[in-house]
Formats: C-alpha cells, structure tokens, sequence
C-alpha cells in the first residue's frame, strides 16, 4: 500500500534492523536484491527495507512493483536533490530509520544480504555501536573490484584515511567500507543535529570520524561482483573522496589554521612568478610586487575555496566571499610595516625577529578574519534564509511524503 507508516503499537523488537540502501538508478538489480534479503533476514532477525533513492531512471517504480512480493515492510524515499551524493542518502535513511541496528549496503549485491544478520549479531554480542564488514580481516576478499587499478586505488585510499585519522579509524581495517551496522541511538544526535556533513561515498569515513562510537567491531566479507549496471566510481568521485579528507582534517580550528597557513605558503609561487614576469617586462617593482600580490591572493583564494571552507560558501555570495578575501589579504602589508615599527621601538625588537612576529600576528589575524568576515554565516533576517533561495526546497521529501510500503498479513 502507499501512504504513512502506521504508528508501532509498542518499542521495536530487541535487534530488529532497518536496511538502508542508497540507489542511483539501479532498477536491474532491485527484484534480486530484495529477493536475496527475503531468503535470507527475515527468518532470523525482523527487519525493513529503506531504499533512498536519488534515481533519474524507473527505479522508484521497480521498488514499488518488487516491494508487493515482500515478507517485509519494504520504503522508498526519493530525494528532490540529491545533497551530498551517497553519503547524504544515507543519511536521510538514518534520519528515517525506526530499527535500534541500521544496516547500510549498497544496491549492486556486492554485499551479500545474508550477512545483515551477522552484523547484528556481532554487535549484540561485543556490545559495539559500529560494526564494519571488513575485505581485509582473514576470510573477507576484494575480489569484486574490477581489475588491479580499482584495487590500487582502494588500498591507497584505504591507507591515506588511516594515516590522517589514526585514532578514529584504530579498530576499523576497512574504512572504505560502505557495508555495516550501526546503532541508531550511536548517530541520532549527530543526524538530528545537522553536525554529519557527508560529501560522496564514503559514509562510513563521515560516520567514524565524526561520530567516534565508542566501541567498534568487525566481520569479514567477500566483495561480490555487481549482479547489474555499471560502476558509479569515477575520477569525480575519486576528487570528491580527497576533498571529504581535507573537509574531515581540518573540522578543528587549530587544524583549520594550520592549513590555511600551507594554502598561504604555496601562494608564494604565482606570486613570485608574476613579479619576474612584470618586472622583466619593465615594470618598476613597486607597482610589480603590488600587482604579483594579487595573483597569490587570487591563488590562495581558490585552494581555500575548494578545500578549507567548500561547505560554508552558500552563506555569502561568490563576488561577495572573493572582494572579502582580496581585501584581507592586501590590508595585511599595510598591518605588518606598522607592526614592525612598534615591535622594533616599543619591544627593543630586532628587524628580523621583528618582522617574524609581525609575520605571525598579521597571519593568525587574517585567519580570524577570514572566518569571521568572510566564511561565517550573516545573521539571517526573521523568517527569511540567508543565500538567496529558500532551503526547505532542498529538503528530501520526507519518509510519509514519498513513501511505497507493504507490511505483511
């Protein structure tokens, strides 16, 4: 039937599970992955299925069609804008999910189903809040990676996001991982808090970093070749998994700070560049080193723009973030010779260690500015949203406004 989920008469049932499977049109697969999950979960676990879908294909209406033949309550919520990609699909699952254990899987049978109850299992018995399916525990196997180019770039991804997130990611051999279980209540404040900022496929990287659940086990599993359609990991997505890195590394201030400050020192190349450029065509260097400024701020702004403050630029208007940004930059030579002045007649300062600390003064307040007066949301006139479009035509539809259900008996 379609329309609201009915109210539970009571609490759930002890590890009942809500299966969260993201889909980008994957119609070819959906009848066989719900028929493998109907041989093989609900007889040991009671479980539903809720398909998030962000599909321009027939999906939507295969899941309708498939979910009549189903033991199990079997949802679709399709998404107006696809926010977030994957990760934000997943996202809104747990924001919809009713189950104490959320199983998230992807819709290519690539994760087994049989497994789901395992998972659940395994953390029921450790008392875990994450449990991953790991490739690489002993009886697990990558084997559905397509070619020896997929497996480099899985294992080398697989080792960038441990190196940057040692602790986070200590107990999970497999953060690459988009198959595992998690308790409900470990997520509900971070979802409900608006703190998950997911950015393509790698939920399980967002969820482990942010969330740190206290205690995380895993089980192994074979990588299965995908039953039908084709591969959605591209070069974009591959750029959009390093820029989720440097988003997730610099969510602390003190991290956000020191890479401001490596964005700033590779800024030191367009603009010595240009200055040979001008001052080789004639130009007196005064007027050169003032114009080479600009092309190291404007360097400086892009990379800043793309890796350090990407999720905060809706707040203010490109040409608004940009005359901001330029204007900080410039206002930090006429701040530093002033400094240099003082630190050399009021401390009894040297010019070098002199310009050194000016140095440092002028960057950490130009960081601060940056933050506050160019990246920090303006405050938002009553009733009306900031960043010139009304966002709750953003919001996924929720679970009782694109809803397809069965519920047996």
């Amino acid at each position: 039937m379609t329309g609201e989920r009915p109210h539970p008469a009571g609490p759930a049932e002890p590890a009942a599970v809500t299966l969260v499977i993201p889909t980008f049109n994957e119609s070819a697969n959906v009848r066989e992955l719900l028929r493998r999950i109907a041989e093989s979960v609900p007889a040991r676990l009671p479980c539903e299925v809720l398909f998030v879908d962000d599909s321009t294909d027939d999906t939507p209406a295969v899941i309708a069609d498939a979910a009549r033949d189903c033991p199990f309550p079997v949802t679709a919520l399709h998404r107006e804008s696809p926010d977030g990609g994957l990760g934000g699909a997943v996202v809104a699952g747990l924001a919809a999910a009713t189950a104490d254990w959320v199983v998230v899987m992807d819709g290519d049978l690539q994760h087994p189903p049989h497994l789901v109850p395992e998972l659940v299992a395994t953390g029921e018995r450790t008392g875990a809040e994450l449990v991953v399916a790991s490739r690489y525990l002993p009886g697990g196997s990558r084997a559905g990676l397509a070619g020896g180019y997929r497996v480099a770039v899985s294992r080398a991804a697989t080792w960038l996001a441990k190196g940057l997130f040692p602790r986070a990611l200590k107990s999970v051999s497999d953060p690459m991982s988009g198959f595992f279980a998690i308790r409900r209540s470990a997520v509900a404040d971070a979802v409900t808090g608006d703190e998950l900022k997911p950015l393509g496929y790698k939920i399980l990287l967002e969820l482990a970093v942010r969330c740190r659940p206290e205690t995380v086990a895993e089980a192994p599993f074979v990588f299965q070749d995908r039953y039908a359609g084709e591969s959605k990991s591209t070069a974009r997505e591959g750029m959009r998994f390093l820029r989720h890195l440097v988003e997730l590394r610099t969510a602390a201030p003190l991290a956000r700070m020191v890479a401001f400050g490596l964005i700033g020192l590779t800024g030191f190349v367009p603009n010595l560049a240009a200055l040979w450029a001008l001052t080789a065509a004639g130009l007196h260097y005064l007027p050169a080193e003032v114009a080479a400024n600009q092309f190291g701020v404007a360097w400086n702004f892009l990379l800043i723009e793309v890796l350090l403050f990407r999720d905060r630029r809706r707040h203010r208007h490109f040409a608004d973030r940009a005359g901001r940004f330029a204007l900080l930059a410039n206002a930090d030579l006429v701040v530093r010779i002033p400094l240099i002045a003082l630190f050399v007649g009021q401390l009894h300062l040297t010019v070098l260690p002199a310009t050194a600390l000016a140095l440092l003064t002028t960057f950490v307040l130009r960081f601060a500015g940056t933050e506050a007066l160019v990246y920090l949301p303006r405050r938002e006139r009553r009733g009306r949203p900031r960043g010139g479009a009304d966002r709750t035509a953003r919001r996924p539809r929720t679970a009782g406004e694109a809803r397809t259900e069965r519920t047996p008996g």
